[in-house]
């Protein structure tokens, strides 16, 4: 993929140090962490590294070193190809659902003064439901298996906090006796999932409040108050909550090629950003409620960095999680059987299609690269910049 013209690390450099001295109220140690990330990433100050042809010995200039950070739009792609390669071991041969739990409007201020606790119930309270509702012998009468991807953005870089599960549209009977199937074109209803979904929720809301673990500050200062939390926590089963399932799409290669847009995804990528001129950023976005057409937004570079940074996640914050057939405990004897009742020969290893397919491959003969030097920040300062030779996906 070629390199955008624009990247997020620009538009950084174009704010310098007044962003952070206009910021200092709200900017915390994590939020500078990722910004000085970004603006290293593939720099000299974070080292560098030769390649070569591991075929025809054709050797590259050098390459800046990576920032890892998973919030940097260039970091990102080639742990998306790892995490999938890795998870096509474990797909079925069954179709799959699309099911997406979002967090009320109303919880958007204290979940963004309290994301571990509020991102962990999200996680919770939602698997929760889909396994309890799988479960109930009135809509599928089985145990399902099934990952989410907490994403915590919308198209315009506003707060919206959603968790997007894949779900195989069945699930192992209770004595594991066979597999069931939901009925064809549905997988459970959205309407049961909403209101079970907002009733575990706002359970588990009272429990963190009772045990003291939320904090209020601000507007929601007052909230601290049990009267005043109880009052304002009954004001939640006013609407029904926000749960979406798409129709059930097709196999394990189809879901690969789908769980690419969703596992390893940053609030915005380089890619949808269009100018940065006279202070205000231009980027793309996609209007869900006008059939996704394509607009454009421009933003002044402080809200735009003021936004992007809504969703820095807490550290050591697990975004991808797996749960029922899939949780961690479980697959390796689960996944097996699953197989064997579907009667299904084993799925391709896509980690070895990957493997025949490098990252990067030479211009020349097509081989792949592989690192032949490491280079220090010192040693990176003193060489000239990188040259594109080949292709990095």
């Amino acid at each position: 993929m070629l390199r955008p013209p624009l990247e997020v690390a620009d538009v950084i450099r174009t704010a310098g140090t007044a962003f952070f001295d206009h910021s200092r109220e709200w900017l915390t140690w994590l939020h500078i962490k990722v910004l000085t990330a970004i603006l290293r990433c593939r720099t000299p100050l974070l080292g560098a590294h030769v390649d070569a042809c591991s075929r025809c010995g054709q050797q590259a200039a050098i390459s800046y070193n990576s920032c890892r950070n998973r919030h940097c739009p260039k970091c990102q792609a080639n742990a998306r190809d790892r995490w999938l390669a890795a998870r096509s071991r474990e797909l079925l041969p069954a179709s799959y659902a699309h099911v997406v739990f979002t967090l009320s409007q109303q919880l958007a201020p204290l979940a963004l003064q309290n994301k571990r606790e509020l991102y962990g119930l999200l996680f919770r309270s939602s698997a929760e439901t889909l396994l309890a509702v799988a479960r109930d012998p009135k809509h599928l009468g089985a145990e399902i298996g099934f990952f989410g991807v907490l994403h915590t953005w919308n198209q315009q870089l506003l707060f919206h906090p959603h968790i997007h599960y894949v779900v195989p549209t069945g699930g192992l009977a209770f004595d594991h006796s066979r597999w069931v199937t939901a009925q064809h074109g549905f997988f459970l209803p959205v309407k049961v999932l909403s209101r079970v979904f907002r009733g575990k929720f706002v359970a588990g809301l009272r429990r963190l409040h009772a045990a003291g673990k939320l904090g209020f500050h601000g507007a929601l200062t007052p909230l601290a108050k049990p009267r005043a939390f109880a009052a304002w926590i009954r004001t939640l089963y006013r609407h029904d909550w926000v749960v979406y399932s798409k129709p059930p799409f097709g196999g394990a290669e189809h879901v690969l090629r789908y769980l690419g847009r969703y596992t390893h995804r940053v609030a915005i990528s380089n890619h949808r950003l269009v100018s940065l001129t006279e202070g205000r950023v231009t980027f793309r976005w996609r209007d869900s409620k006008h059939k996704n057409k394509k607009r454009r937004m421009s933003l002044p570079v402080e809200e735009f960095l003021r936004r992007f940074l809504l969703h820095v996640l807490p550290p050591g914050f697990v975004r991808i999680r797996h749960f029922g057939l899939l949780a961690h405990r479980r697959r390796g004897h689960l996944l097996p059987l699953c197989r064997q009742l579907l009667s299904a020969a084993p799925l391709p290893d896509a980690s070895s299609r990957d493997a025949a397919r490098p990252a990067w491959t030479c211009p020349h003969c097509g081989g792949p690269m592989v690192v032949i030097q490491r280079l220090t920040r010192g040693q990176a300062l003193l060489r000239g910049p990188p040259t594109l030779l080949g292709q990095r996906s």
